[in-house]
């Protein structure tokens, strides 16, 4: 089945590609439908701003003018004023394109962002703590995910169902010797490669889980490394049993 990246570089080829393989994808994707939205539009826009309609007898006043006083001062007549303007608006449309396509084309660093943004929902999950979460509540918040955690995780000290990017996920606390980490298990979310990121006082990793989407690890205090992150989501991600 194709992938977010497969996905959106079939979209940057083609956005008005209608092929099934893509309807399919779009179909169990919350991200990528809203991905091919704001593709969509930006062409609709680029589309719009390039096509500009001009009065054929205005047009002739303000290049033949230009041109007759050229000619006058020993100018090149081939380089009036309006074309260096169109010039350097098209170098401009042109700029406005390839940052926007290469945007929408890193699906991982916009994830991390909102990670990052939901953390800001549940400030009372960082609590430092040893005592663990009952196991009925663990349960019944991994039991939507399909997914169980082993003891090996470590001591979890906070579960909660949230709301994310349109589906409903499991958020976790892990305690370490250093401090809480967050945990959460994201199934809808496909990466090809792990990431690391550090934004708004957070840092973190994003790290793929084959066939079953993504973890995203991160801590906030000034006592831990991006090594204890990684050495978390390494031991989740072990102590997880997927189940049907």
């Amino acid at each position: 089945m194709m992938d977010c990246e497969q996905f959106r570089r079939a979209m940057l080829a083609e956005p008005s590609n209608d092929d099934a393989e893509l309807r399919l994808h779009l179909a169990t994707c919350h991200e990528c439908t809203q991905y091919a939205l704001q593709l969509r539009r930006f062409e609709g826009r680029l589309a719009r701003a390039l096509r500009v309609e001009v009065n054929p007898r205005l047009m002739e006043q303000r290049v033949v003018t230009p041109l007759r006083a050229a000619r006058r001062h020993g100018a090149r007549p081939w380089d009036p004023p309006h074309r260096r303007w169109f010039a350097a608006a098209a170098s401009v449309l042109l700029g406005t394109a390839v940052a926007v396509s290469l945007w929408l084309a890193a699906p991982g660093r916009s994830l991390a962002a909102d990670v990052v943004r939901h953390m800001a929902e549940e400030p009372n999950a960082w609590a430092r703590t040893d005592i663990p979460v009952p196991e009925p509540r663990l349960d019944k918040v991994l039991m939507d995910s399909h997914v169980r955690l082993r003891a090996r995780a470590g001591l979890v000290s906070y579960a909660n169902s949230c709301s994310f990017r349109g589906h409903t996920v499991p958020h976790l606390v892990v305690q370490t010797d250093s401090g809480s980490v967050t945990v959460m298990v994201l199934t809808h979310e496909k990466l090809r490669s792990a990431m690391r990121f550090d934004e708004q006082g957070y840092r973190g990793v994003i790290v793929p889980v084959d066939g079953h989407g993504s973890l995203a690890v991160l801590e906030r205090g000034p006592d831990m490394d991006i090594k204890t992150v990684e050495g978390v989501a390494a031991r989740v991600q072990s102590a997880l049993d997927w189940t049907p």
